[in-house]
């Protein structure tokens, strides 16, 4: 019995040690291990760098502010409105690298190194923009809270033609879109003015167009 017994011994002993032996070599020795990883103290922090009507701005935001909120709750640029929040008012158009959009569906992260412009950034009551100038003219508003948008929009709509950029209307793709009332009423369409101003405002652009044609 007593043989046997030292062989149950022997042969658990040689187990341990096998498995010691295969655990030493999976661990890598402390000396060669990865430094820890120090943890992101904000990891929905994030910095960037944006150029708003000229002028060259460092933002530290949340990365789910939208470009509309760090215009105006960032940036103080309230002329930018927030109407429907949700891209189908057009309150809050600007321009982004010579493009329009509606500032409340982009995230502010996504523009970094961009060049904005709001509608502070065309003009001022010192020196109005043409198309400023042209909706005062016409009266194309009334409560005014669209005009920013409005204005933005309409100034990317005449650069959109300029181009040659055809709309849903435009009858030939591969020719330059006509100045028509039509062509500019598509164009505008992704603005809403509440008080029904419509009219007046393809007025104000139209006048715009003819001088800059």
């Amino acid at each position: 019995m007593n043989d046997f017994s030292d062989i149950n011994h022997a042969r658990r002993d040689l187990m341990i040690a096998g498995a010691l032996s295969a655990t030493a070599v999976a661990v890598p020795p402390m000396a060669s291990a990865q430094p820890a990883m120090v943890p992101n103290p904000d990891p929905y922090i994030a910095k960037l760098s944006i150029q708003v009507n000229g002028k060259a701005e460092r933002l530290s935001l949340d990365t789910r502010t939208t470009l509309l909120d760090a215009l105006r709750e960032h940036l103080h640029l309230t002329g930018t409105k927030k109407g429907c929040d949700h891209g189908q008012c057009g309150a809050c158009t600007v321009i982004v690298d010579g493009r329009r959009i509606n500032s409340c569906l982009t995230l502010a992260v996504m523009h970094d190194g961009a060049k904005v412009t709001t509608i502070e950034g065309l003009g001022n009551k010192d020196k109005l923009h043409p198309m400023q100038a042209s909706f005062i003219k016409h009266d194309g508003y009334q409560c005014g809270y669209c005009t920013p948008g409005q204005i933005c929009s309409a100034v990317s709509a005449l650069e959109e033609i300029k181009q040659g950029i055809p709309s849903h209307v435009s009858a030939d793709l591969n020719a330059r879109p006509l100045l028509s009332a039509a062509e500019l009423r598509e164009r505008m369409s992704g603005n809403i003015c509440r008080c029904g101003a419509y009219s007046n405002i393809i007025d104000a652009i139209t006048e715009v167009a003819g001088r800059t044609a």
